[in-house]
C-alpha cells in the first residue's frame, strides 16, 4: 500500500495525521502523544516514556513504523503505529483523555476494516460527507461517478505496467493538459487551492469533461492494448484530447469558458477527507 495518502482525523478539535498502510489506519505517534498529554515537545515525551516503560522500549521496533507523511516541508518518514500499537502506547500515558480516545480510536480503526470487507460502506460514507458539506445531489452523483471512472483507469494503468505514484501523476497531468490546457497543479493555482482536492472544487461541466477525458483514456488504452509507461502516456494524451476537443466545441457554441477560477463551494470548510481511487490518486 502506498503510504503517501495522508489524512487528518479530529479528536476533540485536535488534528491527528493518519495514513493507510497494509489495509489499515496508521496514526502519527507524535500527534497522538501531543493530544493526550498536551505536550509542546511530544518527541521528548516519547523518549521519557520509553525510558520509564522498559517493555514498551523493547517492543518499540514492532510498534513504530516510519511511514511517509505529508508535512509543510513535503513528505517525510514519521513514526506511526496501527490501532493495536497506539493502544499499547496509551497504556504508558496517564491521561484523563485515555478512555474516550480509546473509544474514538476503535471507531476510526474499525471503520476502515468495515470498508475493506464491504466497499459499499465507503461509498455511502463519502456521499454523506459531501452532503454534509452542502453539495447538491446532482453534483454528488457526478462526483461519485467520476471516482468510479478514475478507479477503473488507475486499475488499467496498474495492470499494464505503471505502478509508481509518480507515473500516475504524470499520466494524470497528460490527460488534464489535453482536456483543459492546464496540469492539475496549474488548475489548483487558478482556483486558489492549496491542499484541497481539485475535483471537489470543480463545477458540473468541469467534472463532466474530466470524466470524459479519463473514460476516453481507459477505452483507448484497452483498444490499443497499450503496455508500459510510454504507450500509456500517449494514450493518456489522446484520451484527454477527446475531452479537449469537445470542451472547445462547447465553448465556441456557448461562448463561455468551461474552466473556471471559481471554487464549487465559495467558502469551503475543512477539506473533505476521503480515500479516492484506493491509494493511487494524486491530483
Amino acid at each position: 500500500m502506498n503510504s503517501e495518502n495522508t489524512k487528518i482525523a479530529i479528536f476533540k478539535g485536535k488534528k491527528i495525521r493518519k495514513t493507510i498502510h497494509n489495509n489499515e489506519w496508521w496514526f502519527v505517534i507524535e500527534d497522538v502523544v501531543s493530544v493526550l498529554t498536551e505536550s509542546i515537545q511530544p518527541k521528548g515525551y516519547i523518549k521519557d516514556m520509553r525510558r520509564r516503560d522498559v517493555e514498551l522500549a523493547k517492543g518499540w521496533g514492532q510498534i513504530a513504523t516510519p511511514l511517509k507523511i505529508e508535512t509543510q516541508g513535503g513528505f517525510q518518514n514519521i513514526n506511526c503505529a496501527n490501532t493495536e500499537g497506539i493502544f499499547r502506547i496509551i497504556q504508558s500515558i496517564p491521561s484523563p483523555k485515555a478512555e474516550p480516545f480509546k473509544r474514538w480510536l476503535a471507531s476510526v480503526g474499525y471503520e476502515r476494516v468495515q470498508e475493506i470487507e464491504d466497499p459499499e460502506l465507503a461509498t455511502k460514507r463519502t456521499r454523506a460527507l459531501y452532503k454534509a458539506k452542502g453539495y447538491p445531489d446532482s453534483w454528488i452523483e457526478k462526483r461519485m461517478r467520476g471516482i468510479a471512472i478514475r478507479e477503473e483507469l488507475t486499475d488499467e494503468w496498474k495492470d499494464r505496467g505503471s505502478k509508481e505514484q509518480k507515473e500516475y501523476s504524470i499520466l494524470t497531468a497528460e490527460i488534464s493538459k489535453a482536456a483543459f490546457g492546464l496540469t492539475p497543479s496549474q488548475y489548483k493555482d487558478l482556483k486558489g487551492l492549496e491542499r484541497e482536492n481539485l475535483r471537489d472544487h470543480m463545477n458540473d461541466l468541469e467534472l463532466i469533461f474530466n470524466m470524459l477525458g479519463e473514460a476516453s483514456t481507459t477505452e483507448i488504452t484497452r483498444n490499443r492494448d497499450a503496455e508500459g509507461f510510454p504507450e500509456l502516456k500517449k494514450a493518456a494524451k489522446d484520451g484527454g484530447n477527446v475531452a479537449g476537443v469537445a470542451r472547445k466545441k462547447l465553448e465556441k457554441e456557448s461562448r463561455k469558458k468551461v474552466v473556471s477560477k471559481q471554487n464549487y463551494l465559495k467558502k469551503p470548510e475543512d477539506e473533505i477527507l476521503i480515500e479516492e481511487n484506493k491509494d493511487k490518486n494524486n491530483e
